[in-house]
């Protein structure tokens, strides 16, 4: 049946009504770059990259503000909490997302998704106490179950000499948006504070000092909304042989199909005959990625926390446009990198081997923050940005190798699902990250003089040994590949 789907894909003969043959016939006869889709995919992860880690320069300030902490060094306890709120809401909601994008289709899940962000963003702006900011940060992770979708969407919409750049695109747009997020909520919160010229104290923004990162972030949620619109629907809506009852061990990816490739049907048969969860490569490969991303949102805290904090307490005493700063200059090294080196270096090295070597680089990078808080002045400013420029392109290349490898490891009609799984398994670890990280980070403020790893060197420390587990991961026999 797979030899004969595949004469009549080759012969044109597609599904008229199936949004999925369209795309893929519209894939078989397009020529050139494909800029529009990579442009829309690099928008829409953007936009739902931006709200998460944007409270993070001013998450101490607000949470001072809400006059819950009693003692300073209670801040990093109770911001831990409010950091962790949207990824335990979307822990909670990822594999019913994915279920939804595998039944109903990518764009409905993507339009709740950027359509969430507009609502729920521009409510915690608002946030006038502590459970108010939980209570809106928990809802927008829940209904912001698009990262999983926007894959599978990228890998069917992409032709197949394009799709490493595809991923490469979600995972830049993401690290990117982590990058930049914070860097406006850092220019743009207490705005009657920084640019009194602009903004009075009796003004919205004065009274809601934290409301104008959260709304500039949901404007462009809702133009990203409106672009999406437009946008095809990727997901097949038949079975491969409308006149067979196939049953469901017997489905055929298309893509798969046109490749030609004998190696490819053997791994689409092996894959086809068990489950997500017995698919050693695909959950190997979103193990390791839960690891990296642990330990990358517990650096994202810890680090706009240790920039916050005095320096009487081992931070570097910044406020959060400082922070804001080092932030923007890191997203645009981010971008110039992801956009010309990391495409030809996956390709050279190949996923593993690219996340290998990104996680040692970054735990030999990592070794040198306490140092950086002993630096002032210029030597401060460079070795800060030079560092932050360079763990955040590591981190990034990292987690797109491991994109990589869990959607080669899956076929189409699994990619939603599989994609869902990771993001609820990521996004739990993402929720430990940051209230761990606030809560260790609140302690070592406690221990400045500890005789064993004082005040922020044990921070960095149990950042260096989450990070060097992961690497250990990469290897075999524990991450195990999809054979092509």
């Amino acid at each position: 049946m797979a030899e004969e789907y595949a004469e009549c894909l080759l012969e044109n003969k597609f599904h008229e009504n199936c949004p999925g043959c369209k795309v893929d016939q519209l894939k078989r006869l397009r020529r050139g770059f494909p800029f529009s889709e990579l442009l829309t995919v690099w928008l829409i992860v953007l936009c739902t990259a931006l709200p998460i880690s944007s409270l993070f320069p001013f998450l101490y300030f607000m949470i001072g503000d809400f006059n819950i902490a009693k003692k300073e060094e209670d801040i990093g306890f109770y911001a831990g909490f409010v950091g962790c709120s949207f990824m335990l809401g979307r822990t909670m909601t990822s594999v019913i997302w994915g279920i939804v994008a595998d039944r109903y289709g990518r764009k409905p899940v993507i339009l709740i998704g950027t359509a969430s962000v507009v609502i729920f963003n521009t409510l915690f702006g608002l946030s006038v106490n502590f459970w108010m900011a939980i209570i809106t940060r928990f809802c927008l992770g829940s209904f912001n179950g698009l990262l999983g979708p926007i894959k599978a969407y990228a890998m069917e919409t992409f032709r197949d000499e394009y799709q490493g750049l595809a991923l490469s695109a979600v995972s830049t747009a993401w690290g990117i948006g982590l990058i930049i997020g914070p860097a406006m909520g850092g220019f743009l919160a207490q705005p009657a504070k920084q640019y009194p010229s602009l903004f009075s104290e009796e003004s919205v923004f004065g009274k809601f000092p934290y409301f104008l990162p959260c709304l500039a972030i949901s404007c462009f949620a809702l133009l990203v909304t409106i672009i999406s619109l437009r946008i095809p629907e990727t997901l097949h809506n038949h079975k491969i042989d409308d006149d067979d009852a196939s049953s469901p061990d017997e489905s055929f990816d298309a893509h798969k199909v046109l490749s030609h490739d004998p190696e490819s049907h053997k791994a689409t048969e092996r894959n086809e005959k068990s489950s997500l969860l017995k698919n050693w490569p695909l959950v190997s490969s979103i193990i390791v990625y839960c690891i990296f991303s642990l330990h990358d949102m517990a650096y994202t805290e810890i680090f706009s926390l240790w920039a916050n904090s005095p320096r009487k307490y081992g931070g570097l005493g910044y406020s959060s446009a400082d922070v804001g700063s080092v932030l923007a200059i890191s997203g645009f090294g981010l971008l110039i990198f992801q956009l010309s080196f990391y495409s030809y270096a996956e390709r050279l090295l190949g996923p593993t081997m690219v996340t290998r070597i990104s996680g040692s680089l970054a735990l030999v990078l990592l070794s040198t923050y306490p140092l950086i808080a002993k630096l002032s002045g210029l030597a401060l400013t460079l070795a800060l940005n030079c560092a932050s420029v360079a763990k955040n392109v590591l981190a990034t290349s990292a987690i797109t190798g491991l994109f990589i490898l869990q959607n080669k490891a899956v076929r189409q009609d699994q990619r939603g699902a599989a994609n869902g799984i990771a993001m609820t398994a990521m996004s739990l670890f993402k929720a430990i990250g940051p209230a761990a990280a606030g809560i260790i980070y609140s302690w070592s403020e406690k221990r400045l003089d500890a005789a064993f790893l004082p005040g922020t060197q044990m921070v960095f420390f149990i950042l260096s040994t989450v990070l060097a587990l992961g690497v250990v991961m990469t290897f075999k026999p524990f991450l195990a590949q999809t054979q092509h």
